[in-house]
């Protein structure tokens, strides 16, 4: 049995073309927007410094490794994503090239505004990454969806700074090819018509949310080449076949909204922080400088989120060694449980670093640590421990978020544990980066 349904699709249908849909006197159709940050890494590089625009710029990963962020310049410079530092060296002063060191604190600060600034159109905004949010809109009779998605774009880049586009259509996976679309227009905005055909059989199944290299080929060999021929799929062949996830893929692709809505108020299963260090670390004191602060920072993240974790696995990772013998490289990891649920900080340290040197070997020279807290539980739900000395449990959460407070207005970092280091030489190497203008006031520019 062939795996295609025919030549259409039931139920899609309507206008051809970018123009918005019209719809009936008095009806009131919700669509999905994606609004989506345009190379937002270098966007928010350019909000505090215009000389940047029009010229070829480039973000960089941890550790200046290689570019993860491109302006239109850079692009049209043939030069690829990922491209390592080393070989974009001798290009800067033959093409102009301008990297900055990865400024993630600056970033998340600039997308926040970006969701509060969506969040002025419509209460139902779900932020599906640090650039990119859905945005769930049910527009009044008389009004168009492209006309409104000129007004977020225009608002959003005047308030925040960040040019976007804006892709409206009936389901998450086709808002996602429209905002693709919307990109490329000089409005910045595009509307998928009532019957998306058009668009889709141009689209390679490739380019399709969700789909990668190896489920490409494999629906290639199927005969299913673009993303209209998979929308026109039997969903039960697709369903036996693959997954039922790309089973909802065929029917979004139809315009119908499977995809589920993700809560943003929903709390985290498990709070996480790693990082590449700057250069090979061999002392014990630094491994444990950096497992405190990535306590620190998850801890400050739980207290946020008015949780508490059960325990915390710990990891280090190790480069493979040549002399005097030849070495693999790993892991060594081990998890701590704590006595009782907590956020608070001292409490972790006290139970995490005295286990850390079990799981330390000497002479490795070690690439990236990282913590991975779980058994997360909400304040509010905790169960109480009838023998815990809730007194002194209450006087170090007090405590904690007198800390919080005081770094939130005056910069992370103002006060800390004397454990997680002073000059911290591990950290990653940010060689170019740029001042956290909105969340340090430190950092902030002066005007002379």
């Amino acid at each position: 049995m062939s795996i295609l349904r025919g030549n259409g699709v039931k139920g899609v249908r309507g206008r051809h073309g970018g123009d918005p849909p019209v719809r009936e006197a008095g009806s009131a159709e919700k669509m999905i927007g994606l609004v989506d940050g345009n190379n937002f890494y270098v966007s928010c590089e350019r909000v505090f410094d215009p000389s940047l625009e029009g010229k070829p710029v480039a973000v960089m990963s941890n550790n200046d490794g290689c570019c993860i962020s491109r302006s239109y310049e850079f692009k049209a410079l043939n030069i690829p994503m990922g491209t390592p530092f080393f070989q974009l060296k001798p290009l800067i002063p033959k093409h102009g090239l301008i990297l900055k060191s990865s400024n993630y604190e600056l970033y998340g600060d600039l997308s926040r505004r970006v969701i509060a600034t969506l969040s002025t159109f419509t209460p139902d905004v779900e932020q599906y990454s640090i650039d990119e949010a859905f945005i769930h809109v049910a527009l009044p009779a008389g009004s168009d969806y492209f006309e409104f998605g000129r007004k977020v774009r225009q608002t959003v880049l005047q308030w925040v700074g960040i040019p976007c586009g804006v892709g409206f259509a009936k389901s998450k996976t086709l808002a996602k090819i429209a905002n693709h679309i919307g990109k490329k227009q000089p409005t910045g905005v595009f509307v998928m018509p009532d019957d998306p055909r058009s668009v889709l059989e141009k689209l390679p199944v490739s380019e399709v949310w969700g789909v990668g290299g190896r489920l490409t080929a494999k629906l290639e060999k199927l005969g299913l080449r673009t993303a209209w021929q998979l929308a026109c799929a039997d969903t039960g062949d697709i369903r036996r076949k693959f997954s039922v996830v790309l089973a909802k893929t065929v029917l979004e692709l139809r315009g119908e909204p499977v995809i589920e809505h993700e809560d943003p108020d929903a709390p985290p299963q498990s709070i996480t922080h790693s990082r590449t260090f700057g250069k090979p670390v061999i002392d014990f004191e630094d491994l444990v400088e950096s497992v405190c602060t990535y306590t620190a920072k998850a801890a400050e993240k739980l207290r946020k989120e008015h949780q508490k974790a059960a325990g915390v696995n710990i990891y280090f990772q190790y480069y493979p060694e040549y002399e005097p013998v030849r070495l693999d490289g790993g892991f060594t990891s081990m998890t701590v449980t704590f006595e009782n649920p907590t956020s608070n900080t001292g409490r972790m340290l006290s139970a995490i670093t005295p286990k850390l040197r079990g799981i330390f070997i000497p002479g490795r020279r070690y690439k990236k640590s990282g913590v991975l807290f779980f058994g997360l539980e909400s304040d509010a739900n905790r169960q109480i421990d009838l023998f815990a000395n809730s007194a002194s449990e209450e006087k170090d959460d007090r405590l904690s978020k007198a800390l919080d407070t005081i770094n939130t207005k005056y910069g992370r970092g103002t006060i800390f544990h004397l454990a997680e280091g002073v000059k911290k030489p591990w950290q990653m190497r940010r060689d170019m980066l740029t001042p956290n203008y909105t969340t340090s006031w430190s950092q902030i520019p002066l005007v002379k």
